[in-house]
């Protein structure tokens, strides 16, 4: 594919790195772009064709592609602000024949122009004013025939842009609420690691025993797939547990734990998520590997500098995290219901480095705390498990229905 459709995203990352504003300028690309209407206009081009102008405050990733049936132009970008703009003085133009533009999905804007005629992007760019971080987008697009138009139409499919991106698979299964949710579950420790110990208990038995059970449990219910990092007492790697969230194409990572507490005391199961702090520092951590292969699914990282991959990590991460706080959310509310009484604190956030792929929802759940003789007792009752177990398993079916309705 020639010039069109493009996708803009790790050109405007290098620009950042390559000229930033400078001091002053729109806060070094902070906050939310602005569009200035005065700016911003959709006009015919000499010859035949179509031009559109779009002044923002700031520069934004962004992309640019025709579909059909009918024709128009799409541009999506990072979320812009679209006050002031009045649809009926930016359009002036024989060639289109309406525009419309807001959010389409969280963090993400789109506009699109009705174009009244078969068109092709000929030129797109975004030039952003060294001095005071503003840009200028400008489309212009020519006459095509109908093969051209065909030929050349449709969203690019980049992982860089279409976040979380998944792996070709032989038989992709439907997204999370419509059909298959694949599920990996990560019994803590194992192996040389034992994890917490008291009382004749190892930590990496319990976990790896629950995992097994909550695994029936979600089989048995039906629209689940369950995956596990390990399925014996064997030691694997912190990071090498991510990556296989990754290799397996999990569209949920949640690893079991059972710790104790060498100061306080603690009762009942807790959820943990990672901390925003934690988040930025993991996309820093992640970007300075050399094998980067694993950091998103589908995108190979390598050759790409620091500063781009954190981009790409903090662009994953901003989908994510939202998903990932329904999710712990929804576990409170189904084990509180099944196991009755939780931690006091049930939502936590740490660094856990489990926690750390960009783009799989994940939580930690802390079944219990072996420092409390309560919980202790619980965990070696299989009847209290299998509640637990049937809680996880009823607030994974209310997650997936929210998921699936607020991703649409």
């Amino acid at each position: 594919m020639s010039r069109a459709p493009i996708l803009a995203l790790l050109a405007f990352a290098l620009a950042c790195v390559v000229a930033p504003p400078r001091a002053g300028a729109q806060d070094r690309l902070g906050g939310l772009a602005r569009v200035d209407p005065a700016g911003s206009l959709v006009t015919d081009r000499r010859g035949g064709g179509l031009r559109l102008d779009l002044a923002l405050s700031q520069g934004v990733p962004y992309r640019a592609y025709t579909l059909t049936a009918p024709p128009r132009l799409v541009l999506d970008f990072r979320e812009v602000d679209w006050s002031g703009v009045d649809r009926t003085v930016m359009l002036n133009a024989d060639g289109a024949s309406d525009l419309r533009y807001g959010g389409f999905r969280p963090g993400w804007s789109r506009m699109v122009v009705d174009l009244a005629a078969k068109m092709v992007i000929d030129t797109v760019a975004m030039r952003i004013d060294p001095e005071t971080g503003k840009a200028r987008l400008r489309a212009e697009m020519r006459a095509a025939d109908g093969a051209e138009f065909a030929a050349r139409a449709g969203a690019p499919r980049d992982p860089r842009w279409d976040m979380p991106p998944v792996r070709a698979r032989a038989a992709p299964p439907p997204a999370p609420g419509d059909g298959v949710l694949r599920v990996l579950l990560d019994p803590g420790h194992g192996g040389i690691d034992p994890g917490a110990e008291r009382d004749g208990l190892r930590e990496k038995d319990l976990t790896l025993t629950f995992a097994r059970e909550l695994k029936e449990e979600l089989v048995r219910a039906g629209g689940y797939e369950v995956l596990m990092t390990r399925t014996d007492d064997r030691f694997v790697a912190l990071e090498r547990r991510v990556a296989l969230a990754h290799e397996m194409q999990a569209d949920l990572f949640i690893s079991l734990h059972a710790d104790t507490l060498v100061q306080g005391q603690a009762h009942g199961a807790a959820v943990y998520l990672l901390s925003q702090s934690a988040s930025d520092t993991a996309s820093a951590r992640l970007a300075e590997r050399h094998d980067r292969d694993d950091i998103l699914a589908g995108v190979d990282l390598t050759g790409q500098d620091d500063q781009v991959a954190g981009i790409l990590l903090d662009l994953a991460r901003r989908e994510t995290r939202p998903r990932a706080r329904r999710l712990a959310g929804a576990l409170v509310d189904g084990m509180g219901e099944s196991v009755g009484t939780l931690n006091t604190h049930p939502i936590r956030h740490a660094a856990f480095s489990v926690l750390k792929a960009a783009d799989i929802p994940s939580v930690l759940l802390e079944m219990g705390f072996l420092t409390s003789d309560r919980d202790i007792a619980n965990l070696r009752d299989a009847a209290w498990r299998a509640d637990l177990a049937r809680g996880i398993r009823a607030a994974l079916d209310a997650w997936r229905i929210e998921d699936a309705a607020l991703r649409q």
